[in-house]
């Protein structure tokens, strides 16, 4: 089990994600990890920007030099977890060949192989906290952010994980039984971060790092593994 407690405030994930950047590169990559802490816990409205740059240890001005105010680094916050969503399944999804040539023992496997790299993210990496804090903002209370993660990374993904499913299963893949499966497949992941706490409580571990979201990606690729298989055997 990982001992290693992950920054968990606006101004530990700021710092501990821009050690690779520098200057203006730096000061941006701050702010908007600061906006997509601060907005997810506690939206648009009633975050300020003064909020804003002392969690990313930035001059109040920097928000008005790089994103023109407020609103545009609430839209640079979406750009950021579409382009963050698309660096994490992008190498999967690129390097897949056209679904429905797949055989479908190759595209259960490639359904697996997705969601262990999802729940390494999505579990054990803290800044997926405030991503994932952020977007269920945006899915509960919906602005301009919400369509540019929806059609930016939610549609185009969700679509070529339903054709991916219509491979190993035979099912249909715009029918709403396939849609559905590939949301729940993403969100047996998913309440792993947002239960987090309860999580934590109930299994009795101190964080959740790499060793306890691999335990997580095998009772994952298990339920993923069974489902498959009951679907398989449904088929006449």
């Amino acid at each position: 089990m990982s001992q290693n407690n992950p920054p968990r405030s606006a101004s530990e994930l700021a710092a501990a994600e821009t050690t690779a950047a520098s200057g203006p590169d730096q000061t941006r990559l701050a702010l908007v990890r600061a906006g997509l802490a601060l907005f997810g816990r506690n939206g648009f409205e009633a975050t300020t920007t003064r909020e804003i740059s002392a969690a990313a240890k930035a001059n109040i001005g920097s928000i008005a030099y790089h994103f023109g105010g407020k609103e545009g680094l609430h839209a640079a916050c979406a750009a950021h977890i579409v382009e963050t969503i698309k660096g994490i399944a992008g190498p999967v999804i690129a390097g897949m060949p056209d679904a429905e040539k797949m055989p479908p023992d190759a595209a259960a496997a490639f359904l697996s192989g997705v969601v262990e790299r999802m729940a390494d993210f999505v579990v054990s990496r803290p800044e997926a906290g405030e991503i994932v804090s952020f977007i269920l903002r945006e899915l509960n209370r919906p602005t301009a952010a919400l369509n540019t993660i929806y059609f930016g990374v939610f549609e185009p993904l969700h679509k070529q994980l339903c054709a991916i499913w219509a491979a190993a299963t035979g099912d249909e893949a715009d029918s709403e039984r396939t849609k559905i499966q590939v949301f729940t497949l993403i969100g047996q992941v998913v309440y792993f971060r947002i239960g987090r706490e309860a999580v934590l409580r109930r299994m009795g571990w101190k964080t959740i790092g790499h060793g306890e979201a691999g335990a997580v990606t095998a009772v994952a690729r298990d339920n993923l593994a069974a489902i498959i298989a009951a679907r398989r055997e449904a088929k006449p």
